[in-house]
């Protein structure tokens, strides 16, 4: 497999997104800010400074939705918060529904210290009119998100645990059941999450230099192995898959890097949030 390095020299990329004008937008979470690469390579600043940001979505009336230590949605400059959590440090990745609905994984306490003790988060559902409803909770360490292209399974990745959750959406996907999880080994950590057409699941795992592939009845279908080791998210542009890390393994000076190569499939549709 060929990767073709897009851009590099960030301390830890997250959130890669394909904007509808085809540019891929990101952030960096340690150094902070919110990026756009375009198919020139140049680099624009979308938001400045914001860190912690695991999460974008672009925005149905423009902008992008950005996790970090409120949801929020940035539209020229202004910005609009979305959710708050009484304890919450913040809010890490998170996926939207066909309708626009936001699926987002809390974080209550310092993730990035490897000896801080867990304090389990949960995944909250931001309806259109902005209410929030917790659907579960007791997870280690939320991460990447994602839903199924029919709509009825959500993905949710549990860094600490080492897993991959799986629900059943129901009742419109205000609720769920049935859940269970996909064990990726007791040295992965799975990061983010994107879904392919045929509804098969791409997970990043931090620290293992890879992205693994499940189909959707959770059987191992490929590892590739990623020129990163601390691999933290992936999306799809097309048939392309896009992998940033927060590292570079053949130039350690490059620092976390964007990586592009070409799949035999494409990525499901990734929904405009609408809340």
């Amino acid at each position: 497999m060929t990767w073709e390095l897009l851009a590099s020299g960030y301390g830890l990329i997250e959130g890669p997104t394909v904007a509808g004008d085809g540019t891929l937008v990101f952030s960096d979470v340690l150094d902070g800010g919110v990026y756009r690469l375009g198919s020139d390579g140049l680099v624009e600043t979308v938001i400045p400074k914001r860190r912690g940001v695991g999460g974008i979505a672009e925005h149905a009336d423009g902008g992008f939705v950005v996790g970090g230590r409120d949801l929020q949605h940035v539209r020229n400059g202004t910005t609009r918060v979305v959710l708050t959590l009484d304890g919450a440090l913040g809010f890490n990745d998170f996926g939207t529904d066909a309708a626009g609905r936001i699926y987002v994984g809390s974080v209550r306490y310092r993730s990035l210290d490897p000896t801080a003790k867990p304090i389990p988060g949960e995944m909250w559902r931001v309806d259109l009119d902005g209410s929030a409803t917790m659907l579960y909770g007791e997870v280690q360490q939320c991460n990447g998100v994602a839903i199924s292209p029919d709509g009825s399974t959500l993905y949710h990745a549990d860094t600490r645990a080492g897993c991959v959750l799986m629900h059943d959406l129901i009742d419109d996907g205000a609720s769920v059941r049935n859940p269970h999880h996909w064990p990726l080994g007791k040295r992965s950590q799975p990061d983010g999450i994107a879904i392919d057409v045929t509804g098969a699941v791409w997970v990043a795992d931090h620290g293992a230099g890879r992205v693994v592939r499940f189909r959707p009845d959770g059987t191992l279908d490929s590892v590739l192995d990623v020129p990163g080791r601390h691999v933290t998210s992936v999306c799809f542009d097309g048939a392309d898959l896009i992998v940033v890390t927060a590292s570079n393994d053949a130039e350690p000076a490059r620092r976390g890097s964007i990586f592009r190569t070409t799949t035999t499939t494409s990525g499901a549709p990734v929904h405009l949030a609408r809340i």
